[in-house]
């Protein structure tokens, strides 16, 4: 059987940035720590090369363990296709080089399972089709792909919105693990009931419904070759069939990510449910857990750090939807809080003036210096800061006035970063570097030029060998 050749363009990769912005404002955000950042980052930089690496991976047909599952139980069809050779690849994929971030992964996921499969069942879906979050994202709220997918579900600003998230300059409930899952699930669904098939729900999932429609509509019209209805009713029952996805991944009817996604799956759902037999020794973990606090008004995650009495970096782990580290103006939202808070901090934080909810900097206005600069610089609409400056008429300002600048319309670093924002602060813009090709250059010359491997710089920029280059074209260098 000829290998089949796979590129992708990458499930994440983190700092697309573009240069010659404004710069940041240099006071620092109320927030997480530096070291706190840091750590995030890393984690983040480590979940993006093993993803990148699992979209970019080409399966063969390399011998594993033979397949038993005879002490497990799947609600997705698993046992049909377990000896597919893509899902044999697969399994030995998340054995081999992506095993210490597989591992993560299982354990991060193990923290949201039973949320999981506790909502996809009551959408009527298998729980097992949870384990799609795994190859999304590895289960993290912070991923972000190339195509700014965003959150444990990967969700596009367009798709999240049309199923109820929220998304603007101060919350993005693409990255709420709850509100996200309860959206996914839905979406899942609705496939499902289009397609009639899971893994075809999935597929859609993936490259869109209107992809997977247009390459089954092609494969029914490649396979009528008789017009009675028997043969009609039957072709129609293959189509929307799993079946129909493994046969639709043997074409060039759908894109070679979409070809490989259901195995990738298949391959998850195995290990996840018997991860002993594969050498992963998954620590027990506390199911997600949590209370919370409602809010009418801008709160500061360190102001509710401090009354629950832990760290900045916790509470966010609970609320990543907050990309300010703070809930907006004017909106009731919720805070979810560490298990046994809820009361003590709801009652200390009935206690608190409006004004010590959330901390405020100021800002010294500079000669010809207007409030939409001022906006801009802050990364926030400019009647965020009127309101915050009732005495301000107009947008002409008197150079040396004193603002008055709430701490969280500083968006958190740590989210800028992850989103590849073009407000992030230049110092923590990585893999940020762009180089333009000139008349004569190659792309091996290139890559030795920035020290970095040819293959990583054909993967970063979806090209598939080194004669692909142009005079004038720009392209990406990884770190």
């Amino acid at each position: 059987m000829k290998r089949p050749t796979i590129l992708y363009a990458g499930l994440l990769t983190l700092g697309a940035c573009a240069t010659g912005l404004p710069p940041a404002p240099t006071a620092a955000p109320v927030g997480l720590s530096s070291q706190d950042s840091l750590l995030a980052l890393t984690e983040l930089r480590a979940d993006a090369e093993m993803l990148d690496g699992l979209a970019a991976a080409d399966p063969d047909e390399r011998v594993i363990p033979e397949f038993d599952g005879s002490q497990v139980t799947w609600d997705i069809d698993v046992r049909t296709y377990a000896g597919h050779p893509r899902v044999r690849y697969y399994l030995s994929y998340f054995q081999g080089p992506a095993r210490s971030r597989m591992a993560v992964f299982l354990e991060r996921g193990a923290r949201y399972e039973q949320m999981i499969r506790t909502r996809f069942e009551a959408e009527g879906l298998p729980t097992d089709l949870g384990y799609l979050a795994l190859i999304e994202s590895g289960y993290s709220s912070d991923a972000v792909s190339r195509s700014y997918a965003v959150g444990m579900w990967q969700f596009m600003r367009g798709t999240g919105m049309g199923y109820g998230l929220r998304v603007d300059s101060w919350v993005d409930e693409r990255r709420d693990m709850v509100k996200a899952t309860d959206a996914a699930a839905r979406f899942l669904s609705h496939l499902r009931t289009r397609f009639g098939s899971l893994y075809l729900a999935a597929a859609a999932y993936n490259a869109g419904a209107g992809k997977v429609s247009r390459s089954l509509g092609r494969l029914q019209w490649a396979d009528t070759t008789v017009s009675d209805s028997a043969a009609d009713a039957e072709l129609l029952e293959e189509v929307t069939s799993d079946a129909a996805f493994f046969r639709l991944a043997g074409t060039d009817l759908l894109t070679a990510e979409t070809q490989d996604y259901v195995p990738k799956l298949i391959a998850a759902a195995i290990i996840a449910k018997q991860p002993d037999r594969f050498g992963f020794g998954i620590p027990q973990s506390a199911s997600f857990a949590y209370d919370s606090i409602v809010v009418s008004d801008a709160t500061g995650l360190d102001v509710i750090a401090r009354l629950a009495g832990t760290g900045v970096a916790q509470i966010r782990d609970l609320n990543p939807q907050y990309l300010r580290l703070a809930t907006p103006p004017r909106s009731v939202m919720t805070i979810r809080l560490p298990s046994g808070t809820g009361h003590s901090v709801r009652n200390a934080y009935d206690e608190l003036r409006p004004s010590d909810r959330v901390k405020f900097l100021t800002h010294v206005v500079k000669k010809r210096e207007t409030l939409t600069a001022i906006a801009a610089r802050y990364r926030l609409p400019a009647s965020e800061i009127r309101s915050a400056n009732p005495k301000v008429k107009g947008t002409r300002l008197a150079a040396g006035s004193r603002l008055v600048i709430p701490t969280v319309a500083i968006p958190s670093a740590l989210a800028m970063r992850a989103a590849g924002s073009r407000s992030a602060p230049l110092a923590l813009r990585g893999h940020a570097k762009t180089h333009r090709v000139r008349r004569g250059e190659t792309l091996s010359g290139i890559a030795e030029r920035y020290r970095v491997s040819l293959r990583s710089l054909l993967r970063a920029n979806a090209i598939r060998d080194d004669d692909y280059v142009r005079a004038g074209m720009r392209l990406r260098i990884p770190g």
